[in-house]
């Protein structure tokens, strides 16, 4: 399914699909350190899979396009640990807008963020919102755990520990079903993996943090044993039917709202 993807069109198709009204998907992900076990890919490894078949699934229904995959992402808070790839949010924020507004002198007027790295979620939705306001364009952003917030829970995921966490047992089962050997050997891991209650607590919209704490003790939140593939799987298809769906209803609501802004 070539057509899905933006990279594989020429200027002239692309021109072609920007005038045809398609929106533009582009996932955003992360080079950072997943602890001990874990690949410094994993965001990235995750975010691609999660974008690519969503947006398949979603294609069907409605005109969209599949941009590369931003690989490194704001991952400031993780550099002390080492194997981390970081922009620091200032520099991420412009880089989304710079992207957006690449996008829009094509003739793009329907932009997606899509995102797999929780520190990239603030400069994304910010990034999303300016560019509305700014440009006459239609522009949505979500990170994939929101979306699946609902599904996940219907499918008992936070028993793998904090959902999505951080190189905990979640991320560690969507790992073993996408890519097991990547899964190192967890000899280093905790058993019994240190919990900081605060981390992602609170109301919704509300931020509490410590330093070197942002992302557990040791750089991860919780112990990846209790990995499954199996789960793992079941997690990943339940993610991506959510984003698919979420894909099809943003894709309607810019059509439906075309005519008011014209």
């Amino acid at each position: 399914m070539n057509d899905l993807l933006f990279q594989h069109g020429t200027r002239e198709t692309l021109k072609r699909q920007a005038q045809e009204g398609y929106a533009v998907v582009v996932p955003l992900a992360a080079t950072e350190q997943h602890g001990p076990h874990l690949p410094v890919f994993t965001d990235s490894l995750i975010g691609e899979h999660i974008a690519f078949e969503a947006s398949r699934k979603a294609a069907v229904s409605t005109k969209l396009l599949l941009a590369p995959t931003l690989v490194i992402g704001c991952s400031q808070h993780h550099l002390a640990f080492g194997g981390t790839l970081s922009f620091t949010s200032t520099t991420y924020f412009l880089m989304l807008k710079e992207i957006g507004e690449s996008l829009i002198k094509g003739g793009f007027r329907k932009i997606i963020f899509l995102n797999a790295h929780g520190g990239n979620e603030s400069m994304m939705h910010q990034a999303a919102q300016d560019l509305a306001v700014q440009h006459d364009i239609w522009t949505a952003s979500s990170s994939y755990w929101s979306l699946s917030r609902s599904a996940l829970a219907e499918l008992g995921a936070q028993e793998m520990g904090k959902v999505p966490g951080h190189a905990g047992g979640f991320e560690a089962s969507l790992i073993a079903s996408l890519a097991p050997d990547l899964l190192r050997n967890q000899t280093t891991d905790r058993l019994v993996h240190p919990q900081r209650a605060w981390i992602n607590a609170g109301p919704p919209g509300s931020f509490i943090g410590k330093h070197n704490f942002l992302t557990g003790v040791d750089g991860y939140t919780d112990s990846a044993h209790q990995a499954d593939a199996v789960k793992g799987s079941m997690y990943l298809q339940a993610i991506i039917d959510s984003t698919a769906e979420w894909l099809v209803q943003v894709g309607n609501w810019m059509d439906e709202g075309v005519e008011s802004t014209q």
